[in-house]
């Protein structure tokens, strides 16, 4: 890929990685990925540094498309419960996509063997908490809408809420939920998080 841009390198590094880990798991070769990539071993850790960041970005790239979906976007129609409703289901879409799924269980299943990946476990959630939700619930807390003291915790119960509902229903993404069952998993909670900071 000479004379190909960086950014277009990354890409294509990400891709081959993600297809290399899902086929051989965590000990997929990084010889294999630069290969696959047609770039050279040193560009692969240039751009990424080292196999477990590379697992972890490829994670990470695969939860942020939602496996070729539609990114999560939140509409604030001042109606918390729907609104939650509409991004709930947009975030099980992706959380639970093929990749995202069979990336997240072979991250299960390689803890015990790579234990570093656990420092990263708490980041499950990350994509789906980022400023754009927390905002939102902020602006309904300053609108009377809700009552929320703290809307970035808020935002996490609501993602962990939900994706552990997803993931258990699903059996950790094994079994594709239908679109009724993402609707009925988020409508209950955004219920859940709407009672609970109902105000007064």
């Amino acid at each position: 890929m000479t004379g190909v841009p960086s950014q277009a390198k990354k890409h294509a590094i990400l891709d081959a990685a993600t297809a290399a880990f899902l086929r051989s798991g965590y000990s997929a070769s990084v010889d294999d990925i630069a290969a696959a990539a047609g770039v050279g071993k040193q560009t692969v850790y240039r751009h990424f540094g080292d196999k477990q960041a590379l697992f972890l970005a490829a994670l990470a790239a695969a939860r942020e498309t939602g496996n070729g979906g539609p990114a999560v976007t939140l509409t604030d129609t001042g109606d918390p419960a729907a609104d939650l409703t509409r991004m709930g289901e947009q975030i099980l879409a992706a959380a639970l996509s093929p990749t995202v799924a069979a990336l997240h269980r072979l991250t299960i299943a390689e803890i015990t063997n790579h234990p570093e990946l656990s420092r990263h476990w708490g980041d499950g959630a990350a994509p789906y908490l980022a400023e754009e939700l927390t905002g939102y619930l902020r602006r309904c807390d300053a609108a009377g809408l809700l009552s929320v003291p703290d809307p970035a915790r808020a935002a996490r119960q609501f993602a962990f809420l939900l994706i552990t509902e997803g993931r258990t229903t699903s059996a950790y993404g094994t079994s594709a939920l239908t679109a009724r069952q993402r609707h009925t998993i988020a409508a209950e909670t955004a219920d859940l998080i709407v009672r609970a900071h109902r105000p007064g």
